[in-house]
């Protein structure tokens, strides 16, 4: 997938714990762990707003994306109507 979570990278470099960031963001470590690990095929809003204002950061800082041209291939749908 081209989006890239860069989360480790930002904790890393704030010095921080995971277990620390979860536990002020408000959320499990195996929550944070899926998502530091790309594992998780989404985030709402709500939590990348606590994770940025805990990081003190904004959201380009948590993710990244690599261009594909495929990316811009729409799935044909498989409509019954």
């Amino acid at each position: 997938m081209p989006i890239r979570i860069t989360l480790d990278e930002l904790i890393t470099r704030r010095g921080i714990k995971a277990k620390d960031l979860a536990a002020e963001v408000g959320i499990s470590e195996t929550q944070l762990s899926l998502f530091r690990s790309g594992k998780v095929r989404g985030i709402r809003f709500g939590t990348l707003a606590r994770l940025c204002a805990a990081l003190k950061c904004k959201p380009a800082q948590l993710l990244d994306y690599d261009f594909d041209e495929n990316d811009l291939i729409v799935p044909d749908r498989d409509d019954d109507d």
